[in-house]
């Protein structure tokens, strides 16, 4: 089984081919400072022509449908929906979150991934692994770095030793978390502080050999919270 990976949640994006049988085929990434839409259709051309493979050739196409910006979600997921709508092949939905922790399988320590959310806030999640894959610990939530971080940081709770932090939420609330947890907080090289979309792409495969297919008319991004033009619409 083929399939294509979109990753759009922020501004370092990108996409992958992933084959079950022949492992990851292409995989780019880019760092877009306006918009996904710019480049992200040349990228998926220029990857499926390198490989010799046609859009038809293609089983599934995986998004990473949030949370994260807003305009970035929106584009990477509309992209999938044309993929699917002229293939008549199926979409998976990934959690964004949850693609980024897989930077770090077999890891002992919890994993923090951490996208900036603005108004003060990041997307969080914690993840352990266990057994072959990771367990959250913590749902994807919006929240205060000092809060997220006093709940770490409470004795007796269910954290302790150290926790591995990433995602553009960590490095942009480094300072904070370094000050709160010491040398309890531990940051990653910089390759490993991105989404990958081949982790998407393999979090999408799984999916997919399980048929866990989300349906194309009713999917909508996982915002975690509504954005400015929801808050101003219901203004």
């Amino acid at each position: 089984m083929k399939i294509l990976a979109i990753e759009t949640s922020t501004l370092i994006g990108g996409i992958a081919i992933l084959d079950d049988s022949s492992g990851l085929i292409a995989e780019a990434k880019l760092n877009v400072k306006s918009t996904h839409s710019e480049r992200l259709m040349t990228e998926i051309a220029h990857a499926l022509e390198k490989a010799s493979i046609l859009p038809d050739d293609i089983d599934a196409f995986a998004v990473s449908i949030g949370p994260g910006s807003f305009t970035g979600l929106r584009i990477g997921l509309s992209t999938v929906k044309g993929f699917s709508y002229a293939t008549g092949k199926p979409i998976v939905a990934v959690p964004t979150l949850e693609a980024l922790s897989w930077n770090f399988p077999y890891c002992r320590y919890p994993v923090c991934t951490m996208l900036d959310a603005r108004k003060k806030e990041v997307y969080a999640a914690v993840f352990k692994w266990e057994g072959e894959e990771f367990r959250r610990m913590i749902d994807e939530v919006p929240i205060r770095v000092e809060r997220l971080l006093e709940y770490m940081g409470e004795k007796g709770g269910i954290f302790y030793g150290k926790i591995i932090f990433t995602g553009e939420g960590a490095l942009l609330h480094r300072e904070t978390i370094i000050n709160r947890l010491g040398e309890r907080a531990v940051f990653p090289p910089a390759d490993k502080m991105i989404p990958s979309p081949a982790n998407v792409a393999y979090l999408g495969l799984q999916k997919a050999l399980k048929g866990e297919f989300s349906e194309p008319v009713s999917l909508v991004p996982f915002y975690v919270r509504k954005s400015e033009a929801e808050i101003k619409k219901d203004g």
